[in-house]
């Protein structure tokens, strides 16, 4: 078992070495650098308190602007996919609930996470896979900003999409265990 701090720990390295070092999200490095990203690492908890959780974490967002975004770490928790994707779900229904949908938006990532469609050991899902299963809570704001400034941002997923594939599942692996 691994202590928070060893988990943020190999969290910032997966973001530098895989996320900033593949250029998978091109707006990553700036706020990395800045120090504006949140990272809690939540340890065995129901769905429920998940979900309480994830809406303490927009609020908390709503107080702060120095926190550019959070990372909600749940290493314990959601080790199958499907699962995991059925908290996703329910955060996505909690947002438009709250009154959140347009504020916030929520991106995945998951150890064994899989695009639709596409076989278990393609390359590309290692662009949104991570060490741990996590939640990654966005400023809609701060998104559209950035795409702003960001020539053709439509062809950001595909690019991530040929990158991942080009290198091989191998090494896209070997670079998200050294995470670990």
């Amino acid at each position: 078992m691994h202590t928070d701090e060893e988990i943020i720990a190999g969290t910032t390295k997966w973001i530098r070495d895989v996320v900033i070092g593949c250029n998978f999200c091109p707006f990553a490095a700036k706020v990395v650098r800045e120090q504006r990203v949140r990272y809690v690492v939540w340890q065995y908890l129901s769905d429920e308190e998940c979900l309480q959780g994830f809406i303490n974490e927009c609020i908390l967002l709503d107080k702060d602007d120095s926190i550019e975004t959070t990372l909600i770490i749940l290493p314990d928790a959601f080790p199958e996919f499907d699962d995991f994707l059925d908290l996703v779900s329910s955060v996505e229904m909690l947002l438009e609930r709250q009154v959140y949908e347009g504020v916030y938006q929520v991106a995945t990532f998951h150890p064994e996470y899989c695009f639709a469609g596409e076989a278990r050991d393609d390359a590309a899902n290692y662009t949104n896979r991570s060490p741990y299963p996590m939640l990654h809570i966005l400023r809609e704001e701060s998104i559209d900003e950035a795409l702003e400034s960001f020539p053709d941002p439509e062809s950001i997923p595909e690019r991530n999409i040929n990158f991942a594939r080009k290198k091989g599942e191998a090494y896209m692996k070997m670079l998200r265990d050294a995470c670990l």
